[in-house]
């Protein structure tokens, strides 16, 4: 074996180890959407003397972890998002109204002096517990010098419970109730005012044993009132956790059920394995033992990816389980690149022996895999930098899928395939024969472009007929962009959708747009109340089980509408810049003008069949621009060959050639990830059902563009490009030696 294989082997075998080592000892960590909990996110916005910036939310933040460690959630996880906002996770907790008051309330704790009773509305005055109004003095002692809070209760003392206070700032404490216990018993001027969001929670006298001037030593005081053991806890935590230093909104929030997490999980577990299973058996049967060291290396790629994500940290959520699998169907399009080059080097001198043409076929298939691996990258980083939520997960394992699969196709299964060609014939090797396909096409030769402009008046009906869709039926846009509340149901029977709108109806929300499922029922509207719409399916749909609740603050909704159409645009000219660098721009241009053709079908069929636009939507679309781009590089990379190779034939000649060239690589990687589309579509749930019918309309469609609107639009547009037809490469035997080498390799 020469020193290049070797140094293959040797690295396959570090990353597959290492794989298998991070797989065994790190644990994966699920998102709130497969495990159950709630996701809330803050914004900060400015209070009359603190300004909302990085460093006042990074205040913020600490003061929301100490709240969130107090209420006792096991994992909790707090990050900044950008400038403002803060990303807390609660792992368990299911109670988002509850969750959210706790955790993200104002908390201005102050303990006042009396000066004396006051009138209602007088200018710093505030009602006690009895409902008299007091005047308080300024600020004695602020939130921040309390060290400690404990809820307690003592059955020796009665019932109830009451909460124990411990200052750091014992010598202000001291001071103010010394001074309180100079004042007569019964005058309003011997109590301490303990304030809380300018609510007075108590306000005890002091003790006729505390000296005058003196005060209660040790820095500790008791909070007594009527408390349950829920409301004496709470009080706790918004104590020790402290004041926030600047107000916070909550601008989106997020439950998931523990039962809807782990259907998802094992749907997504199922999906992956019977897409991988199917995915083998076809390249196997396409390619026989080539096809069964590829689909080891996907094997291989599964267990890559999955290591390399753990050892990110990253999380796993529902749409990154979905970029997981799709990568798989993705990863077989570099092993079917290279094998088709293959089959043709050794159709074309099989005297040469099959390890010549499978190396000629590494080779000659890089440039499309690298081009076409970009383009995806590209989406990938786009979703990384304008989503959020799960959709920048989604974003995050496409990312390393595609790396993952370059490795897989590029190293493993070269190496896997070079330590065997030598010892097969090629029969069994599966490059022997130039496919049923490709041998099909060769003896029609059905000449494609000759027609160009029928296939353009196709595709512009196609387009008018989804434009119709935008404007007759509109998109019905999800709770992420148009904000509001979302809340899934789940019933144990089963409930007619024009039954679950008058249910909703009676409730209180006529205007809430409501959808029935098999097993449940999914309410929208602007404001809801969640119990109360529970409450009212029980009577018709027995037990009632909330699953999900999402809400979106109208400022995020806009906001993350607006990223939507930027994240589309952006990808759109970030291909179209990258081509033109790569290519040329006619090809550039023609890619963008068969794109539009694909993402305007995907549109107007959601528009169509009433499917929601939502985040999920959105990670679908930007793949179908890195998929459908993918197919038109591959296309025009070999146009760019051909055409060199024939300066003097007309484009249309090495167009149509090409895309005959292409058409067996395209019907096997399509349906690779058609494949794991179908096992996405019957295994998973709604979101994960609408994601897969986005993507096989936009890989279908996208794989017809490249032949009937990519390659016609690159032919009419030549006209305008006044650059000469690309030069061939030079043969090697002209290439110019090394220096110090005596020899022309």
């Amino acid at each position: 074996m020469s020193r290049a294989p070797m140094w293959r082997a040797l690295a396959a075998f570090a990353v597959i180890a290492t794989s298998i080592i991070l797989s065994l000892t790190a644990t994966p960590r699920l998102g709130l959407d497969l495990r159950g909990g709630t996701q809330l996110v803050f914004e900060a916005r400015d209070s009359p003397t603190v300004k909302a910036d990085s460093s006042a939310t990074d205040r913020a933040l600490d003061v929301l972890r100490r709240r969130a460690d107090a209420l006792g959630v096991v994992d909790p996880t707090l990050v900044r998002s950008g400038e403002k906002r803060i990303i807390v996770e609660l792992p368990g907790v299911l109670d988002p109204a509850k969750a959210a008051e706790v955790i993200g309330r104002t908390a201005q704790l102050a303990f006042h002096s009396v000066t004396g009773e006051a009138q209602a509305g007088d200018a710093g005055a505030l009602p006690d517990e009895s409902g008299r109004h007091l005047a308080l003095g300024p600020v004695a002692v602020s939130g921040d010098g309390v060290s400690d809070a404990t809820e307690r209760s003592d059955p020796q003392r009665g019932p109830g419970w009451w909460v124990t206070v411990d200052f750091r700032d014992a010598a202000a404490w001291q001071r103010l109730t010394g001074t309180a216990a100079c004042q007569q018993a019964g005058d309003p001027k011997r109590r301490v005012a303990i304030v809380l969001d300018k609510k007075v929670i108590s306000s005890p006298q002091v003790d006729p044993s505390v000296p005058c001037g003196t005060g209660i030593p040790g820095g500790s005081t008791e909070i007594t009132g009527s408390f349950t053991h829920e409301e004496a806890r709470d009080l706790a935590v918004l104590i020790k956790g402290g004041a926030l230093p600047v107000p916070l909104d909550l601008v989106e929030q997020r439950t998931v059920g523990p039962t809807l997490g782990a259907a998802a999980v094992e749907a997504s577990v199922k999906a992956a394995v019977v897409g991988l299973v199917l995915t083998a058996l076809f390249i196997i049967a396409v390619y026989r033992l080539s096809g069964l060291l590829a689909a080891i290396a996907l094997t291989c790629y599964g267990l890559i990816s999955y290591a390399a994500l753990v050892a990110m940290g990253a999380t796993f959520t529902l749409p990154g389980l979905a970029g997981f699998v799709l990568a798989i169907g993705m990863a077989v399009d570099a092993n079917v690149l290279v094998f088709e080059r293959a089959r043709e080097e050794y159709a074309l001198a099989p005297g040469r022996g099959l390890a010549p043409a499978l190396n000629r076929g590494f080779k000659n298939a890089w440039s499309a895999i690298a081009d076409s691996n970009v383009t995806t990258l590209i989406a990938a980083g786009l979703l990384f930098w304008l989503a959020s939520g799960p959709v920048k997960g989604f974003g995050v394992t496409l990312a390393v899928g595609v790396i993952a699969s370059l490795v897989s196709a590029m190293l493993i299964t070269r190496v896997l395939t070079q330590a065997v060609m030598g010892r097969i014939g090629p029969r069994l090797s599966g490059l022997g024969s130039a496919g049923a396909v490709r041998t099909w096409l060769a003896r029609r030769d059905p000449q494609l472009m000759k027609a160009r402009k029928m296939w353009l008046a196709v595709a512009g009906g196609l387009v008018v007929a989804a434009l119709a869709g935008l404007f007759v039926r509109g998109l019905d846009f999800g709770v992420e962009f148009t904000g509001g509340r979302l809340v899934e149901f789940g019933t144990s029977r089963p409930v007619e959708a024009d039954t679950a709108r008058e249910i909703v109806a009676r409730a209180g929300y006529p205007g809430a747009v409501v959808q029935a499922t098999a097993d449940g029922v999914a309410v929208r509207a602007g404001q809801l109340d969640p119990a109360k719409i529970q409450a009212a399916l029980e009577a018709q749909a027995g037990e009632v089980t909330k699953q999900r609740d999402e809400f979106i603050g109208p400022t995020l909704g806009e906001e993350l509408r607006r990223n939507a159409v930027i994240a589309l645009g952006v990808a759109v000219a970030a291909q179209l810049v990258y081509l033109a660098v790569r290519f040329r721009w006619t090809f550039g241009t023609a890619t963008v003008l068969a794109l539009v053709v694909d993402l305007a079908v995907v549109l107007g069929l959601f528009a169509w069949l009433g499917k929601p636009v939502d985040g999920v939507f959105l990670a679908a679309m930007l793949t179908v621009v890195g998929y459908s781009v993918n197919d038109k590089v591959v296309v025009f990379d070999r146009v760019r060959e051909l055409w060199a190779a024939r300066r003097t034939a007309p484009l249309a000649e090495a167009v149509n050639k090409a895309i005959l060239q292409t058409v067996p690589r395209t019907v096997n990687t399509g349906l690779g990830a058609l494949f794991v589309l179908v096992a996405l579509a019957v295994f998973g749930g709604d979101s994960l059902r609408d994601f897969a019918i986005a993507l096989v309309t936009g890989i279908v469609v996208g794989t017809l563009t490249s032949s009937f609107v990519a390659g016609p639009a690159a032919i009419g547009l030549a006209r305008y490009d006044r650059r000469p037809a690309p030069q061939p490469p030079a043969p090697k035997s002209a290439r110019r030696p090394r220096e110090g080498s005596g020899a022309v390799l």
